[in-house]
């Protein structure tokens, strides 16, 4: 007899006493209800029909209920089909077959970093410390996850290898002190090229060149080194900044020496000119009476010479009387018109043709003091 069986009532399996206490359910009677309740037999022998359209029922909406997925915005799901490539999806809810699609989402707008570090030796022979830091982006999601084992990894072998490559070919100083760009632009470049053929789907975006540092026993010597170049760059712009201020001056100064020699130019020809036609003028008179244009010419230029000194000089050939002369307004007088004589800015000047004459006479149209004094004692 089983011990499942309704007359076995004294060998429980579970080691309890028949009664009131009662064991764990029975699978088969489970079994056997769960049937009946859908129109099958109770003995357990057969399933209809209609039961197995039921659970199939269930199954296939669970199926597909479970490959609904969703695909964040920053991201593109690469989809496999029994582990062949058929395509990529955008952001958004989408559906796979499951257990025949697979979907792997990839980031593809978050800008990463791998940093790469290490003692290097330069060209030089000289050891340094030189960190980077290499920023990239993800553009093709397909050959980032299968064109290689593993693109990240990848990537920083290749930015080693190539920061070692472009520090050998430098020297110490130019690592530490004016080089740096011109060595972060050639790192970048080895980056791309080593990367390039195996089509990681990786794009640089930048290349962060941090400050190197030299071997502990020659630092302060490179620190003094450094402070001398940043010193040299800051009386260089102090130096253009000065030479921007004074050119424009110099400049105006060398403008205004131009319009003031063009403006003597042309005073200089206007009393050329003038003395010209002055000549001209006089040159008929002098034809028709040589010995009074002569007397006249003499006088006036004796006018001139004198005006200038503070000497006073009487004539007392034809009279015997010293007359009374206001010397302090003769004197007043003599400053003011040489004051006035200094003021002038042109000057008629004769040609020295004229038998003795002094080349330099003014003529300015009016008789002179002494020619009145001569027409007053005649």
């Amino acid at each position: 007899m089983a011990w499942n069986e309704p007359g076995n009532k004294g060998n429980d399996p579970w080691g309890k006493k028949s009664g009131n206490d009662k064991g764990p359910p029975d699978l088969d009677e489970v079994y056997r209800n769960l049937i009946k309740r859908f129109g099958g037999k109770g003995s357990g022998s057969g399933v209809s029909s209609f039961a197995v359209l039921i659970v199939l029922g269930i199954l296939a909406v669970a199926w597909g209920l479970s490959g609904f997925y969703t695909v964040k915005e920053a991201e593109k799901g690469v989809v496999l089909r029994f582990g062949q490539y058929i395509g990529e999806v955008g952001p958004g809810l989408h559906w796979k077959a499951t257990f025949i699609d697979t979907v792997t989402p990839v980031n593809v707008s978050t800008v990463r970093s791998i940093p790469a570090s290490g003692s290097m030796l330069t060209k030089d022979e000289n050891l340094v410390q030189v960190e980077m830091d290499v920023q990239y982006r993800i553009v093709n999601a397909k050959d980032y996850l299968y064109s290689v084992v593993n693109a990240d990894s990848s990537l920083r072998e290749a930015t080693d290898s190539a920061l070692r490559f472009v520090v050998g070919h430098n020297t110490m100083d130019d690592i530490l002190t004016t080089g740096r760009d011109q060595i972060r632009r050639d790192t970048w470049d080895e980056i791309n090229r080593i990367m390039k053929p195996y089509n990681t789907g990786i794009d640089i975006v930048d290349v962060n060149f941090l400050p190197a540092r030299p071997p502990e026993q020659v630092k302060n010597a490179f620190d003094d080194a450094i402070s001398a170049q940043e010193d040299q760059q800051r009386f260089i712009r102090e130096a253009e900044a000065y030479s921007r201020e004074i050119e424009p001056k110099a400049r105006g100064q060398v403008q205004r020496m131009e319009e003031q020699a063009n403006a003597y130019k042309q005073r200089v020809s206007l009393e050329a000119e003038g003395q010209v036609a002055s000549f001209n003028k006089l040159l008929p008179e002098y034809l028709a009476a040589p010995n009074v244009t002569r007397e006249r010419l003499y006088l006036d230029a004796m006018q001139a010479v004198l005006s200038g000194t503070s000497k006073v000089l009487v004539d007392s050939k034809n009279s015997n009387n010293m007359m009374y002369l206001p010397l302090d307004k003769l004197m007043e007088s003599t400053s003011t018109k040489q004051k006035s004589n200094t003021m002038k800015n042109t000057t008629q000047v004769m040609p020295a043709s004229v038998s003795g004459i002094p080349s330099s006479i003014p003529l300015d149209g009016r008789s002179s003091r002494s020619e009145r004094t001569r027409q007053g004692r005649n």
